[in-house]
């Protein structure tokens, strides 16, 4: 059966606001410009501008910011039927970002009281997961209940399913108590997963080590669902392991790096899109690896997600 979505992600979709003066600290700065933000919804948007058909589960707040985020993902050509609305006084999550240079950037978040951590799992819809080829899960919505178990639930309707699932680890220390209780929802999504992304240092928080080894890392995971892991090393490129036991590697590409957040939610968008139009790991690496250069050389991360012809025009131009 035909699904109606490529992808439907669940998560955290919240404000970016991005400082417009750069090479100066957060204290000296006073003008910045809104975008819409968060690890999951980016990928959303991204995948969308890609080309592919794309819902979005989530919970925002009954208020401007929550109305800028439903309208701009709707814009954005992301059905948004399985977003809530928060009535309980939850705000959307901020982050403030600081360009001091292209390797001295930083996020200062308010993540306190945050509507998408209050996303239930009685507002999951079992209907709705079942129409999509691909459900991506962010790491953020298992670092507190009730999203935790909506997170959950959601992961077993997809595998009872046969939904593909993609765990994007997105680690952010701000929004968990400890490295232990991280590694123990962390390994309890990716053993369920069919595909598993992030970095070499997010792994090692899911194994609640420092200097992991790849080669261990997937020898564990893969006695478990898992059929595809990607583990990135910034700019020594990333792998992907097969259950094959084929690993493919990808080079980065390089970049006019203004910023360095939002490569990571830019590679899995352009990966997934890839893995959707059936391309190669090879390509898929590729596709990934390009994305993720042209959006750390932009100032937003929603707004400068890029096209498939921008993708393979980067990819030609530095082949």
């Amino acid at each position: 059966m035909e699904k109606k979505y490529d992808v439907i992600a669940i998560g955290r979709a919240a404000i970016d606001l991005n400082a417009v003066e750069y090479n100066r600290p957060m204290e000296e700065t006073v003008t910045f410009r809104k975008y819409v933000g968060g690890s999951p919804a980016n990928i959303a948007i991204g995948a969308a501008k890609m080309g592919l058909k794309v819902g979005f589960i989530g919970k925002i707040p009954k208020d401007q910011h929550g109305n800028y985020i439903k309208e701009y993902l709707e814009n954005s050509n992301i059905d948004t039927s399985g977003v809530v609305f928060d009535t309980d006084g939850h705000k959307a999550g901020l982050a403030f970002t600081e360009i001091k240079s292209p390797s001295e950037c930083s996020i200062l978040m308010y993540r306190d009281q945050v509507a998408d951590l209050y996303l239930e799992p009685k507002e999951i819809n079992p209907e709705y997961i079942k129409q999509t080829e691909y459900f991506v899960v962010s790491g953020t919505g298992l670092a507190q209940s009730p999203s935790r178990e909506a997170v959950i639930k959601a992961v077993a309707i997809a595998k009872d399913a046969g939904v593909k699932v993609i765990f994007e680890l997105d680690y952010r220390p701000y929004t968990w108590s400890s490295e232990e209780e991280t590694a123990v929802y962390y390994e309890l999504i990716a053993k369920q997963a069919d595909i598993v992304i992030g970095t070499r240092d997010e792994f090692d928080v899911l194994e609640n080590q420092v200097g992991g080894k790849n080669e261990e890392t997937v020898e564990h995971l893969f006695n478990y669902s898992p059929e595809l892991i990607v583990i990135k090393h910034g700019v020594e490129g990333s792998y992907a392991y097969e259950k094959t036991g084929k690993i493919t590697k990808g080079n980065a590409y390089k970049a006019n790096v203004l910023k360095t957040f939002g490569a990571g939610d830019s590679y899995a968008a352009a990966f997934i899109t890839a893995l959707v139009k059936g391309l190669s790991i090879e390509d898929a690496l590729k596709y990934g690896s390009a994305s993720a250069a042209i959006v750390v050389s932009s100032h937003s991360s929603s707004d400068a997600m890029p096209t498939v012809e921008q993708i393979e025009g980067l990819i030609k131009e530095q082949s």
